[in-house]
């Protein structure tokens, strides 16, 4: 390869352009930094080092100096909401949307803010009217996750579905357990209602959003109890052991009620039993245990729960095995058994609490969704204890 004369001259012409346009980009930079108030350099200094009390007092300096420092009005309404001073959010990001010199762009952030504060402040419907003017923007998918949230909050179901419906492909299919409870919540009210074939429409919707929902199956079945076809009640509610087993203990109740109903009780109490020797359940054992006791009498039941016992050692198997003791003992020993499950009872109120298994968030009644995360499904009815010995 030949090297031609002229290139030797071009070299030190490019060293030289390159070196000029460093020399203009480090002069821009130190002009831009100079036009920065102090104040924001301060502000954004705090901010790193989470004194968010400072980092405010020093952006709010800033803008007093440079009224038109956009990002910084954004940057201020968000540490607002953070620290839940959502009323000066709302100004801050109001002011904005306020604002004619703002562009089409920072408008939509504006309002998006906005929304948020108002979904913080639990101002629903100043946050529903909000993100509804951002649908059919290059924000909907955001507005749509919001809607989504805020109809959950309002158990406006239908449009909720709505919601789920609007968002990108790839988050509905994440969704569809969630959707599924959202019919569940329609045939439910509309049981409630005896409605009973929309009711129906609404469960095979579940279905077909989900074909493993456990609570379309139990509601299905109420369903049909609520209709007097009892027999086809117990089938559907015996779906939930190939749906999910740790339900069981929702449907052992209903099982029960359905089978005495029918005349049928040992059927149903042979059925509990063969479920709790495989799948193993405080609540269900609490069932079968009702059950035992009455028809079997007390001795039968202390059997069982010591058996259950063995398996599963747990202060609240214990606290019934020394219920059924007490049934049992002579009068002279009563008071002796009753004192040790007074203290055993004062230990298993603590662990007797469902859990979420997404926050941890504990209550002693079992919900479909979690009142702190608002997680669905996230509430398997076992209690605590249960969770804490397992392996």
């Amino acid at each position: 390869m030949e090297i031609e004369f002229w290139w030797f001259l071009a070299l030190p012409l490019f060293f030289a352009l390159g070196w000029l346009a460093a020399r203009i980009d480090i002069r821009q930079v130190v002009h831009e930094s100079r036009a920065l108030p102090r104040s924001y350099l301060s502000g954004l200094n705090f901010l790193l080092n989470e004194q968010q009390d400072k980092a405010i007092d020093a952006f709010i300096e800033a803008v007093k100096i440079d009224p038109q420092t956009i990002e910084l009005h954004f940057a201020l309404g968000s540490l607002f909401r953070r620290r839940g001073e959502t009323d000066r959010a709302i100004r801050m990001h109001q002011s904005l949307v306020d604002r004619e010199d703002l562009s089409d762009e920072q408008r939509l952030q504006a309002l998006a803010e906005l929304g948020q504060d108002h979904l913080k402040a639990g101002l629903l419907d100043r946050a529903e009217a909000v993100f509804l003017k951002l649908r059919d923007t290059r924000l909907n998918d955001i507005a749509a996750r919001f809607l989504l949230e805020i109809y959950q909050q309002e158990k406006d179901w239908a449009k909720a579905i709505e919601a789920a419906k609007a968002l990108p492909d790839h988050e509905s299919v994440l969704w569809r357990k969630e959707v599924a409870n959202f019919y569940c919540e329609l045939a439910t009210l509309a049981l409630a209602s005896s409605r009973n074939e929309e009711a129906r429409r609404h469960l095979d919707q579940a279905f077909a959003i989900n074909r493993q929902c456990v609570r379309a199956s139990i509601v299905l079945g109420d369903l049909m109890a609520a209709e007097k076809r009892y027999d086809e009640a117990i089938e559907v509610w015996k779906r939930v052991e190939s749906q999910d087993p740790v339900y069981l203990a929702l449907v052992a109740e209903r099982i029960m009620d359905a089978h005495q109903r029918l005349d049928r009780v040992e059927q149903g109490q042979t059925l509990l039993r063969s479920w709790l020797e495989r799948h193993s359940s405080l609540d269900l054992l609490d069932e079968v245990f009702h059950w035992e006791l009455e028809k079997e009498g007390s001795r039968a039941a202390y059997d069982l729960v010591r058996e259950e016992l063995r398996r599963n050692p747990t202060l609240l198997g214990l606290d019934k095995l020394l219920e059924a003791a007490l049934l049992n003992a002579p009068a002279e020993q009563r008071s002796d058994i009753e004192l040790v499950k007074q203290l055993i009872h004062g230990h298993t109120r603590r662990v007797a609490r469902y859990r979420c298994a997404e926050c941890g968030f504990k209550a002693r009644q079992f919900q479909w969704r979690c009142p702190a995360c608002g997680g669905w499904e996230t509430y398997p009815p076992r209690r605590t204890e249960e969770y804490d010995l397992a392996p």
